[in-house]
């Protein structure tokens, strides 16, 4: 993953979390690389876009993880350090319409924070469907429903820890199945 150039005042533990952010190991199927971050929410900030690709280059889901910190703690954050997340997937057509598809989803992200031992407070989300149909010159196309989950939390221990959290809550939103506790991902092989 490319490195982004940090703001030459950034405290040193922020640029700690963000080289090992950077290092960070993830399953095979996410590919990782770090954009321009937001300017105005906090004083200094990483954000890294994901894909799940599958071996046969099919996206099957996007995402972003933004790590925020304010030295100044603000009071809704409940501490320096605030991420914030989106996730945009495509989903079978038949959930559309699940009036439960919006807690499922959050307790998808619950469950994956819960699994990696990535403690949080003051977390806060929504979920969305979106479902979108084609007219005109794309009418033949069809109809597609995504599920979009945008969420954001106070992480309390490694951030590291909340990222692999959030790529493992990407995978499961793209459809993969977990990777069983103990088990290693092997690197996908290269074409």
């Amino acid at each position: 993953m490319a490195a982004m150039r940090m703001s030459d005042d950034a405290p040193e533990d922020f640029l700690d979390v963000v080289s090992r952010l950077r290092g960070a190991r993830l399953r095979p199927e996410v590919t990782l690389e770090e954009v321009p971050a937001p300017q105005r929410i906090a004083p200094f900030a990483l954000a890294l876009s994901a894909d799940v690709v599958t071996e046969d280059d099919e996206e099957l889901a996007t995402g972003r993880f933004v790590l925020l910190h304010d030295p100044s703690a603000p009071e809704p954050w409940e501490g320096t350090y605030r991420v914030v997340s989106f996730i945009r997937a495509a989903l079978e057509s038949d959930l559309a319409t699940d009036p439960l598809m919006g807690q499922v989803g959050w307790a998808w992200l619950q469950e994956s924070l819960s699994a990696a031992g990535a403690e949080h407070r003051a977390s806060g989300g929504t979920i969305t469907r979106v479902v979108s149909e084609s007219f005109g010159a794309l009418a033949g196309q069809t109809p597609t429903v995504d599920i979009e989950l945008r969420a954001s939390w106070t992480p309390v221990n490694d951030a590291v820890i909340h990222l692999t959290a959030w790529s493992e809550l990407l995978c499961t939103v793209g459809g993969l199945p977990p990777v069983a506790p103990g088990v290693t991902a092997l690197p996908r092989r290269r074409r």
